[in-house]
């Protein structure tokens, strides 16, 4: 079974590596041997058309594992083809000195409790395949160090195919201050992780824009578009400091609230003024950035806004739109 797999995986790289042209589904199930024996040419039952479409999706993902760059071209009647070009699947020697090899090692390391865990051991065996010398250790110069980067949103796998193959997304997403969450269609550009949160930076075809989204309020599964990018995608994709920005971090004024004794730690934290005013209360200044609404919201009863009084009139229109669902 396994010598099978790999042989019809082999010939499935060849025809998407020989091709001058994207093949259809149905051209590369009449050309590979392998699927004609098990499935019959590709006017078959619909029955064998669904068992082959399941086993060409498992294949293509297992060539995309082994590093084969597969591109999904739409043609302007809609139909959706595959081929791998070559000058995107060939690479120069890889040459890397002990501290490039630790680096990489670290790196990957750093995968090993995360859902990437796979891929970045499978990564390191590519690595020694492409010429690693065998007496480098990548773990070995930094055996003490133990880092990790927690992966436990759903959304987070599909996600990073889909920006690593320039796959358009749809997914549910809910706002904070929203009741129920919305369908955003989204052309995905790199993901991040800020303050232990990931972040999807992309954009939104919906709204025309660019927009960031965290992965812990995407809802329900992340489902992949055919069709190319509307937006090309920047050089640089600055999703911290956006992220950094929307959550009130790049703040150019000053805000007055008043926080119940003993609550609020994080405002606290950030804040550059404190007055205890008794009965239970402090006043406090912190910076007002965009977003600074949206986290006031987060405290409830907690926070009242003194000032300025568009901040305040923006936390209590986001007050209501919660209490009404």
């Amino acid at each position: 079974m396994a010598i099978a797999k790999a042989e019809r995986l082999m010939n499935l790289a060849l025809c998407l590596l020989g091709t001058r042209r994207p093949l259809s589904k149905r051209e590369l199930r009449d050309s590979i041997e392998a699927y004609v024996e098990a499935f019959g040419p590709g006017n078959g039952a619909g029955g064998s058309d669904d068992s082959f479409n399941r086993m060409f999706e498992r294949d293509k993902d297992d060539l995309r594992e082994l590093g084969l760059v597969i591109e999904t071209v739409e043609s302007l009647d809609g139909d959706i083809g595959y081929l791998a070009r070559r000058d995107s699947n060939r690479l120069p020697p890889i040459t890397l000195d002990a501290e490039e090899a630790a680096a990489l090692g670290v790196a990957a390391k750093v995968w090993q409790q995360a859902r990437l865990a796979g891929a970045a051991s499978g990564a390191l065996q590519k690595l020694r395949a492409a010429g690693l010398p065998e007496d480098v250790d990548p773990y070995g110069p930094h055996g003490a160090l133990e880092p990790r980067i927690p992966v436990h949103e759903a959304a987070f796998e599909p996600l990073m195919l889909a920006c690593r193959d320039r796959r358009p997304v749809v997914f549910d997403y809910r706002k904070a201050t929203a009741a129920h969450p919305e369908q955003r269609h989204v052309e995905p550009w790199a993901l991040e992780c800020w303050r232990g949160h990931w972040y999807l930076a992309g954009w939104d075809r919906d709204r025309g824009a660019e927009r960031v989204f965290r992965l812990s309020r995407i809802t329900g599964k992340v489902r992949s578009r055919g069709g190319r990018y509307t937006v090309d995608v920047p050089d640089v994709v600055t999703v911290r400091e956006t992220v950094a920005g929307w959550a009130g971090e790049i703040a150019d004024r000053s805000a007055r609230i008043r926080l119940r004794s003993g609550a609020g730690y994080p405002l606290r934290a950030k804040a550059t003024v404190v007055r205890e005013l008794g009965g239970g209360w402090d006043e406090l200044e912190i910076p007002y950035g965009h977003g600074l609404d949206a986290w006031l919201v987060e405290f409830g009863p907690d926070v009242v806004v003194l000032e300025p009084a568009e901040l305040r009139a923006d936390v209590v229109d986001r007050l209501r739109a919660v209490a009404k669902g």
